[in-house]
């Protein structure tokens, strides 16, 4: 079994190489409550930087965990009993970029109560939290759009990041002017399908090679205010029965995937 895909072994509740309790699983710790991180945080987050770091320079495929231990200082077996695959890394990369995603998109978000400049903000947030990976962001995305894969924005793996990415969502609209005025049908939905269009956000900034995806930026801006109208115009009694049609079709087809997994 190569060290890619090598399991760790880890008992929950068990104490970590680093001395200190750990039952946080594959979320990354580091940063989440604030002040001073624990010992065992500490290592977690220096394995996963590490990681990045290595994955920027060699690429994903020929990075492996022994050469992310080495690289970080610590031995193979910590290296595992933190994350038991690579995969698990780019899923602890999931979760902290969503956790800096949320924290940037709040504080930009404040005062601002018009939806598509809401929409605007929080994708650009994105845009910009992301920009330091988007080097190696290509080298994974095949790996990434297998369905099967845990590294899919689909994935049960990925459910923890990508239902704290649809609350980012929730709150865009939520703390909007048109937010209360929706049907309670659709602002229940809106979140998720707000999600999917940062999925296409997404895809566009991993092929864009333009200086500072200026391109995605730009994406971003055109396609925001699109979104806003469609939204506002959702509100007309003419355009209630497109609204129920495609409301019933992303309920079918769409939000069993986003909200409960490709495997569902």
């Amino acid at each position: 079994m190569d060290d890619a895909t090598r399991g760790s072994g880890k008992t929950a509740g068990a104490a970590d190489p680093a001395g200190k309790a750990d039952g946080a699983g594959g979320a990354d710790s580091a940063g989440g409550t604030g002040g001073a991180r624990t010992k065992s945080e500490q290592t977690r987050a220096l394995i996963l930087e590490t990681a990045m770091r290595l994955f920027q320079e060699r690429g994903y495929e020929k990075t492996t965990m022994r050469a992310i231990a080495k690289e970080a200082g610590v031995s193979v077996g910590n290296a595992y009993y933190y994350f038991d695959s690579k995969a698990a890394l780019i899923t602890g990369f999931y979760d902290r970029m969503v956790r800096e995603h949320a924290s940037v998109t709040r504080a930009r978000l404040q005062g601002i109560a018009d939806f598509g400049e809401r929409v605007e903000v929080a994708l650009l947030a994105w845009v910009d939290c992301a920009e330091p990976y988007h080097e190696f962001a290509a080298q994974f995305f095949s790996t990434a759009a297998d369905p099967e894969s845990p590294l899919s924005p689909f994935s049960d793996a990925s459910h923890p990041a990508r239902a704290a990415a649809v609350q980012i969502f929730r709150d865009v609209l939520e703390g909007s002017q048109v937010g209360p005025k929706l049907d309670a049908e659709l602002a229940d939905l809106l979140p998720d399908v707000l999600w999917l269009h940062l999925m296409g956000v997404v895809l566009y900034w991993v092929f864009d090679r333009s200086e500072h995806t200026e391109r995605t930026r730009a994406f971003v801006r055109k396609s925001a205010p699109m979104v806003a109208r469609a939204v506002r115009l959702s509100r007309f009694r003419v355009v209630r029965p497109l609204v129920r049609d495609a409301v019933e079709l992303v309920e079918e087809f769409i939000i069993p995937k986003v909200r409960n997994g490709v495997g569902k």
